[in-house]
């Protein structure tokens, strides 16, 4: 058996399989051994990686078309506005012709149904959002750039406003329960359960500052986005879900760890699956260096969590960077499927990632791999994926397929227009800002108007205290009528107990 038959033999599949492209060896390209990514195995993640310039988004294009046409959906974060382009028929020609030609591909122009994403305000995209509570303190943690100190402080922070019935919605919730629980009455709410240092406290209302001038104050509020609202299907096809982060170029961070939450929201709410024909969602974690760069243990150890857990509810996570070693190797074992575009080995440093790079692939007897990764052409990569048996299949040398929709951006106008049109426009388009946090510590506070005397003016409420005249933070609280009217909003889910599971994200009950 020569080097393609094996190759050839490696990578059948029974079920359906993601067609990437023919592999090469000695330069060869045989379009008849065909790279295949088994869509039953998607669900045990993936790593595209490569150095800037050598194709990962075309990869990631490519991907995403093809997992669209099987019926699933897809989220990705379109960093530099380039990926719009999925949802308009490719434009061909020469060198679209040639390639195809090559893989052995029947290619077609074709468009994608796609929607468009943008977090917090701006961009022209339907404007999504979280609420602090559902956030969580370690995610926030990493949005924010906390120490372990401060993290801790800002989960006690959390913890108390879950117990208190303070919903946090947005920044100015958070910053008022900071500034509370720094006061005199505040250092009293919280004996038994330590305290929030002036200095820390400081830090954390820096950091929020500095979140809301570079635009996250616009991410953080209601409606908060339902992570069932990505798994559409239009047609038979998936609708590709694309965040456009043009505006969030100032704190790179806030996108990639809000694909986290997503992760930890939809692990929540979708049921057990077990092994399914094809995954229900798939995930691309574009830049992915900027999840794990200055990451705290706490925030590493939930991201393997995750990762190791997601798989089982139908979901597949693909992240791309330029460097595998910019992945945690406990992350990195966890990746089933390797697409490698070329390297460079320019620096001491680069020479010592390429080694470790070439040690995570399984050996083969056709190529030279530290050779490979450094003299792979635009379009190339080398592959390696787990076959529908579980095992990995054989390095291939491949020369990826074109894709078919339009391999450029459609322009602002035309996102702005497909957002427009969108369903989900009209469910997240308008900002509500409802009483939370902020109101009901401002409340507290103020002093009663002669339009509204003290007392309860429900029959139903309860006996004015005894001891009224010197209330604790619960009595006061809950003794204000904007609170009663929140706690009787029994549909609502913040009214309900708030727990926290995977990144101390709420889980609702």
């Amino acid at each position: 058996m020569d080097a393609f038959e094996e190759i050839a033999a490696g990578y059948a599949t029974e079920g359906g399989a993601l067609e990437l492209g023919s592999a090469v060896v000695d330069g060869v390209v045989n379009a008849s051994a065909r790279v295949r990514l088994p869509l039953a195995t998607l669900n045990r993640h993936g790593l595209i990686a490569g150095a800037t310039g050598t194709g990962k988004t075309k990869t990631l294009q490519l991907m995403a078309e093809q997992l669209s046409a099987a019926g699933v959906p897809v989220v990705m974060a379109d960093v530099k506005g380039d990926l719009s382009g999925l949802s308009q028929p490719g434009a061909g020609g020469d060198k679209v012709a040639k390639r195809a030609a090559e893989t052995g591909d029947d290619w077609a122009a074709a468009g994608f149904p796609a929607q468009f994403l943008s977090l917090g305000d701006g961009g022209g995209s339907v404007p999504v959002r979280a609420t602090i509570t559902s956030f969580g303190p370690i995610l926030l943690s990493k949005v924010l750039g906390l120490n372990d100190t401060q993290e801790s402080t800002l989960g006690l922070i959390f913890h108390w406003a879950d117990s208190r019935g303070l919903p946090l919605l947005d920044t100015k919730d958070l910053r008022s329960v900071i500034q509370h629980l720094t006061g005199d009455e505040g250092k009293e709410d919280l004996k038994g359960l330590g305290g929030v240092s002036p200095a820390t406290a400081g830090v954390i209302l820096r950091a929020l500052l500095n979140l809301e001038a570079n635009g996250g104050d616009t991410f953080f509020g209601e409606p908060e986005l339902d992570p069932t609202d990505l798994m559409r299907v239009d047609g038979g096809r998936g609708v590709v879900t694309l965040l456009e982060l043009a505006e969030l170029q100032g704190n790179p961070a806030l996108f990639s760890t809000f694909l986290m939450w997503l992760l930890a929201q939809l692990f929540h709410q979708l049921p057990e699956e077990g092994d399914l024909d094809k995954p229900k969602l798939i995930f691309f974690f574009d830049e992915a260096h900027l999840l794990f760069a200055d990451a705290s243990k706490a925030f590493l150890e939930q991201i393997v969590q995750t990762v190791k857990l997601i798989r089982s509810k139908g979901v597949g996570v693909f992240f791309c960077t330029q460097l595998p070693t910019d992945v945690p190797n406990a992350v990195l074992s966890q990746l089933g499927a390797r697409v490698q575009h070329a390297l460079r080995a320019f620096t001491p440093d680069d020479q010592k990632a390429l080694a470790q790079t070439v040690k995570t692939y399984p050996t083969t007897p056709h190529y030279d791999l530290g050779k490979a990764l450094t003299t792979l052409g635009i379009g190339e990569a080398v592959v390696t994926v787990l076959s529908e048996q579980g095992a990995p299949t054989p390095v291939a040398w491949t020369r990826l397929r074109p894709p078919r929709s339009l391999m450029a951006s459609i322009g602002a106008d035309a996102v702005k227009q497909a957002a427009a049109s969108s369903p989900l426009f009209a469910k997240y388009g308008q900002a509500v800002d409802r009483e939370s946090a902020y109101e009901m510590l401002l409340a507290k506070v103020a002093p009663p108007s002669s339009s509204d005397p003290a007392g309860p003016s429900d029959p139903s409420d309860p006996a004015p205290r005894k001891d009224s005249a010197d209330p604790g933070l619960i009595g006061q609280v809950l003794g204000n009528p904007a609170v009663k009217s929140f706690l009787r909003s029994a549909g609502s889910a913040l009214g309900r107990e708030i727990t926290r599971g995977i990144f101390g994200t709420s889980r609702r009950r």
